[in-house]
């Protein structure tokens, strides 16, 4: 299916081919039939990345403050190498969709396969979108209409904020497609509109809507005609929609309020305020957050549990819902908005337009193939899916690792295509020499990105049809970590051997399952991504220790960085929480440069402390080992991060190994040389995809015996659970 993607690099706009997704649990599958261009947001995103890399820098100094700290911990080259993956990365463009329902996920309320809905889809011929971001469209309201809907609720929620009452004069500043739609529904409630914008197009516009207008720019006094417009009391409450870097449009928005007057921002302005403009008149001042209540909150989005009604009146879905009753009732005509109409064939067209000087306003994609034909057929099967596209498209062939001549040549398929695959996993089994046979991603975009970048021969978002393929040899578990256990169930039990990135499972009963299936498949390969016993300093150390006939006493710290708390990963059922999805691999690390089955544990998190969220990510781990020796892993969410990330300590029968970040190799009591240090960090990273797939060309030696992975994953788990 066709999907625009822009490259955040170049700026460049492409028409992609992609596999068309499917919709998960609480997801509809819905296949488009127009898309709107955000004027404002996609404008915005294209410009960024046309800029070059100073350009780029000037608008996100937080994050160039960031790629120094980096720089100063990880090494210059570790640095350039993540910022340009980033940047690397595709953007799927878009945000306003319109099209049929063609398939529903499970646990889906509300909705159903044929169903004309509203959503923020992106612009592609076919999206996934969760139920709570969408509503259904009445029959009055055209698929064009229709588009505008969620613009149309961001202005809503700024109303909303407001609090506008019936005859209250309401400045709105900036008259885009947003600013347009907010004051016909300010006008919907009774309000008098004062538009303001610098566009005699665009203010005409308004006019027609039944707002009084002004234009700056051709020499009107902003603060007398605000004045004059509320009857000398001061306005009541202004609607900021414009676009700018400027803080003139706060300041002027605080001088023409009155006393306890409104301010609501909705777009983007400067915000160096003036405190006695809010002091005096105690002015409120309010940012605006997207659609509404449940925006950014995955409990609501994600995971569909919607607010009740009683106690959050309007979410982001009935802000949907009542932009569309407006448009039905006619209180609110976007005919007038738009300016442009592009086959979504022709979208670089659109970009282009929208990248240049000539005056644009809303334009519309739209998609060919249409509406009829998907209704027909959801008519004739109501309760069936949709299906137009494929999941898996054909790649170029990998001409970059081409069979051994021994017969020994392994095709991996990935499942999974995240920043950490495509930045570390893909460019080492590449680098490796597996043949690279199929990347799966829910979306496709990812997948199809990824795959063209390291040689695929396909993309696709279609699990069940890789594992099943004959040709795969190994398969590579590289999902969310709730997802890991499950697939590498299935991979196992499909013949595969498994690569699974760290950590193996999230349960006890996961991990009995997976013990269970391995011992009874022993001409299998498992492996979990513990990259840092791989790492060159670490086999070095291995090495020398390997001659101390001692207890040894291992000392991890780990500066693992503050992670908000209901970021994926700390959610235990879907992360595993921060022990399990991270910590493991010092676990890992202590079990390995010990060399004894780990026979004790125990940890302490940070106790109550002010300021201080008590968590897993700030926790001290002990292990006891069958020969005596000792491990402490120091896992500290709560440090600075110029601070080295990571820090290796072992003592030992009168010597000391010390590991700085994986660079630094520093040793006491071993013969010369007493330290080696690495142009860049190596945490082990191309050398264990390398290892496994050396396992399983010759179906040699787990190269971590399986017994440890397991030994490795129990314990992670119920040190987690001594934790929590």
């Amino acid at each position: 299916m066709k999907q625009i993607l822009q490259n955040l690099k170049d700026g460049s706009t492409v028409l992609a081919d992609v596999p068309r997704p499917y919709a998960g649990r609480r997801q509809l599958l819905i296949n488009t039939h127009a898309t709107l261009v955000s004027a404002g947001t996609e404008r915005m995103l294209v410009e960024f990345g046309k800029g070059n890399w100073v350009q780029k820098a000037r608008q996100q100094p937080d994050k160039v403050r960031m790629v120094l700290e980096k720089m100063r911990t990880d090494g210059v080259a570790a640095t350039m190498d993540a910022v340009r993956s980033k940047l690397d990365q595709p953007l799927a463009l878009g945000y306003c969709n319109v099209g049929t329902v063609a398939g529903v996920g499970e646990d889906v309320t509300g909705f159903s396969v044929g169903d004309r809905v509203a959503s923020n889809g992106k612009h592609a011929e076919a999206v996934v979108v969760p139920e709570n971001l969408c509503a259904r469209v009445p029959d009055a309201v055209s698929d064009e209409a229709a588009s505008f809907t969620v613009l149309g609720a961001i202005g809503l929620q700024g109303i909303r904020l407001v609090n506008p009452t019936l005859g209250e004069c309401v400045v709105v500043t900036g008259l885009g497609l947003i600013g347009l739609l907010t004051v016909q529904m300010l006008r919907a409630q009774g309000c008098r509109v004062l538009g303001i914008d610098l566009d005699p197009e665009r203010l005409a516009l308004a006019e027609r809507f039944g707002a009084e207008v002004m234009n700056p720019g051709a020499g009107e006094d902003v603060l007398a005609r605000g004045e004059a417009f509320s009857r000398g009391r001061g306005v009541d409450a202004v609607l900021i929609t414009a676009s700018t870097r400027s803080n003139e449009p706060v300041r002027q928005a605080a001088q023409m309020c009155r006393k306890r007057g409104r301010i609501v921002l909705v777009g983007v302005t400067g915000l160096e305020l003036s405190r006695a403009d809010f002091y005096e008149k105690e002015l409120s001042f309010q940012v605006s957050c997207s659609y509404g209540p449940g925006r950014y909150d995955p409990d609501y989005e994600e995971r569909g549990q919607d607010y009740p009604v009683g106690f959050v009146r309007w979410t982001e879905q009935r802000n949907f819902e009542a932009v569309l009753d407006l448009m039905a009732s006619g209180a609110v005509d976007v005919d007038p908005l738009i300016s442009h109409r592009f086959s979504i064939d022709d979208a670089a067209d659109a970009y282009d337009l929208l990248a240049s000087d000539e005056p644009s306003l809303g334009i519309l994609l739209e998609y060919q193939g249409a509406a009829d034909d998907e209704r027909a057929s959801a008519i004739e099967a109501p309760t069936g899916r949709i299906e137009t596209g494929a999941r898996t498209v054909q790649l170029e062939a990998n001409t970059a690792a081409p069979a051994r001549g021994d017969g020994s040549a392994v095709r991996v398929a990935f499942l999974g295509a995240g920043n950490y695959a495509g930045r570390v996993l893909m460019p080492a089994f590449q680098g490796a020499g597996a043949i690279m046979h199929t990347v799966v991603s829910n979306g496709g975009v990812s997948a199809t990105h990824y795959g063209k970048k390291f040689g695929f021969q396909h993309a696709s978002t279609d699990i069940e049809a890789t594992l099943a393929d004959d040709t795969v040899d190994a398969v590579v578990v590289a999902t969310r970590h709730d997802a890991h256990a499950a697939q590498v169930l299935e991979a196992l039990r499909a013949g595969k051997h498994v690569f699974c990135e760290k950590p193996l499972c999230l349960t006890r009963e996961e991990l009995t399952e997976i013990e269970q299936e391995t011992r009874a498949r022993p001409g299998q390969r498992l492996m979990v991504g513990f990259n840092r016993r791989f790492a060159p300093h670490v086999v070095r150390a291995k090495e020398l220790l390997a001659r101390v006939d001692a207890p040894k006493s291992v000392i991890v710290t780990v500066n693992a960085g503050a992670i908000p708390a209901d970021h994926w990963t700390q959610n235990a059922a879907v992360g595993g929480g921060r022990i399990i999805g991270e910590a493991c691999h010092f676990i890992d690390l202590a079990r390995h440069l010990v060399g004894a089955p780990i026979a004790t544990h125990g940890a302490f998190s940070l106790g109550p402390h002010a300021g201080v969220e008590v968590t897993e990510d700030k926790a001290t781990i002990q292990l006891g080992f069958a020969d005596g020796s000792q491990a402490t892993i120091h896992y500290l969410a709560n440090g600075h991060k110029g601070f080295p990330k990571e820090r290796v300590e072992v003592f030992a029968a009168g010597r000391i190994l010390q590991l700085d970040n994986f660079r630094r190799l520093r040793v006491w009591g071993w013969p010369n040389p007493r330290r080696a240090r690495l142009w860049r960090q190596d945490k082990g990273s191309k050398a264990t995809p390398a290892q496994f797939l050396e396992a399983v060309r010759h179906l040699g030696p787990d190269p971590i015996p399986q017994g440890e992975l397991i030994e490795v994953s129990r314990t992670a788990i119920e040190v987690a659970e001594d934790v929590r």
